[in-house]
């Protein structure tokens, strides 16, 4: 491995410091009592001085002959540390020697270092810990990119994407902002599961390596067994499961949980992804918009305080309740084209003239999906129920009770994208069947995204399910939405990345 100059440099400090007897990396606990943020937002002036232990990485130093300034970073933020020579070797010149060489020479930016001392404020107003004892904790052994701020803009910033996403420890200490939209994910989470624990529903775990993958139209990832010798895939949903334990007897069951779609990439998807999806027996999809209503209201105000979000150039507002508007009249509102009562290739025609590129393996549902998508859905700013799909696009939804061909299926737009999709759930064993043998034959004609046909969940059906409401709810783009970023990569501590540039 070739090394740059800084590199070598720290490596050689290493070695020092290892020659001087200072294990750069100590195995010994250190003994911390107190972050960076909670001793700056309890200092009082009158208060006797507070002793403090605290540890972090150092992120600037300032040398003054026998005295120091420097600022270091914990898990709370910064604060400025004071360093002297003579408080940390008061008495020993040999120690004093050390120091000087420690401190100024072999220490560096990005270095872990625990500090003993007391609290104080200095004569330019700063919050300061006065070092009465410095010990070094871990050895960095790579420079990081340091931004620079002038009259409060930064520059020499590190923010080109790819390195941020491919590097995002080095992204955490060096930006700020980007720790605090990781704070709001876990916040969001939070809240999710204590609205649904709250609302007495049981949070299960379910295969994610399934022998059929089911619940949702997506092309799946396949991997293989070596024991069985059998095709697995991972999960596209987790719905299927989890309706079967509606059948066993759950009355309301979730999973917040991992899915994985083996499709295009973009701003708005990862290959994995975090779904949450809930069934709960004896409701319908008009409460679960009502239910979800309230939730994405109460999430809203958890996260940000508010039910108002600026998300680039819109405030969006999760206050309810929602618009509702079925599918092929906001196709009619948008387009002008009434698809209802229209056959495949007047639908195909229509698809055409809205620039959509059509295949011979699109049937009616993925046509007017296409439609919607193309014309429709980037136009949906604020939280808008999209209500009432055709048949063809919903195979495991009820039929609806008042409109025939249509099923009871809404899809919730937000700031342009789908963030929720939900049913009044198929329970008819029998037209379950006849809906997966419909998408058999989507998958004869090319589609490779039609769904398969599982046996097991037929045969689970046929002992009976209650009538059920269920819906799947997209984490990341809850979280984009309840930060205000516009693509999902920032709201991923890992996302998924083409291979690094040998270079």
């Amino acid at each position: 491995m070739e090394l740059s100059d800084q590199e070598q440099f720290r490596r050689e400090s290493l070695k020092e410091l290892r020659a001087m007897g200072i294990d750069p990396y100590p195995a010994a606990m250190y003994p911390t009592n107190a972050l960076a943020q909670e001793i700056k937002d309890n200092f009082k002036d009158d208060d006797e001085p507070r002793q403090v232990c605290l540890a972090g990485r150092l992120m600037s130093r300032r040398v003054m002959g026998k005295a120091s300034f420097m600022e270091l970073l914990d898990s709370s933020g910064r604060i400025q540390v004071y360093v002297t020579r003579d408080d940390i070797c008061p008495e020993d010149d040999e120690e004093k020697t050390m120091y000087n060489k420690v401190f100024k020479k072999l220490l560096d930016i990005g270095d872990f270092v625990g500090i003993e001392g007391f609290v104080f404020r200095t004569q330019m107003g700063e919050i300061t810990v006065h070092a009465k004892k410095l010990t070094v904790l871990s050895k960095s052994l790579r420079p990081l990119p340091i931004v620079k701020y002038k009259d409060g803009v930064a520059y020499d910033k590190f923010d080109d994407p790819d390195l941020r996403y491919r590097q995002r420890y080095v992204d955490l200490i060096v930006n700020d902002g980007v720790k605090e939209t990781f704070l709001k994910r876990t916040k969001v989470i939070k809240t999710l599961r204590s609205v649904l624990d709250e609302a007495g529903y049981t949070e299960v775990e379910t295969p994610i390596l399934q022998s059929i993958p089911g619940g949702a139209s997506a092309r799946p990832f396949i991997t293989h067994h070596n024991t069985l010798d059998i095709d697995l895939y991972c999960r596209i949903a987790t719905e299927l499961y989890l309706k079967r334990l509606i059948v066993g007897g759950f009355e309301g069951v979730y999973e917040i949980g991992k899915n994985f779609r083996n499709e295009g990439m973009d701003r708005n998807h990862n290959p994995e992804f975090t779904c949450m999806e809930l069934y709960v027996a004896y409701k319908d999809y008009n409460w679960m918009m009502d239910f979800t209503e309230k939730l994405l209201e109460r999430i809203a105000i958890a996260t940000n305080g508010s039910t108002k979000v600026q998300i680039g150039d819109h405030e969006v507002d999760f206050k309810a309740p929602y618009r509702r508007l079925p599918i092929l009249e906001a196709i009619k509102e948008k387009t002008g084209y009434d698809l209802e009562g229209m056959s495949e290739d007047e639908m195909r025609e229509v698809a055409k003239k809205c620039g959509v590129e059509v295949t011979p393996a699109m049937g009616k549902g993925k046509l007017i999906d296409e439609i919607f998508g193309e014309t429709c859905e980037g136009t949906f700013i604020q939280p808008t129920f999209i209500t009432d799909y055709p048949v063809e696009m919903s195979p495991l939804t009820k039929m609806h009770r008042s409109k025939p061909g249509l099923t009871e299926r809404f899809e919730l737009m937000v700031n342009g994208k789908e963030l929720a999709n939900a049913y009044s759930e198929l329970n008819d064993p029998i037209d379950q069947y006849e809906r997966f043998q419909d998408q058999l034959r989507l998958s004869q004609k090319g589609d490779d995204e039609a769904m398969f046909i599982d046996q097991d969940f037929i045969r689970a059906l046929e002992y009976g399910m209650p009538p059920t409401s269920g819906i799947g709810i997209g984490i990341d783009r809850l979280v984009m939405l309840m930060t205000g970023q516009t693509t999902i990569q920032e709201v991923l501590f890992f996302p998924q990345m083409k291979p690094e540039s040998k270079e």
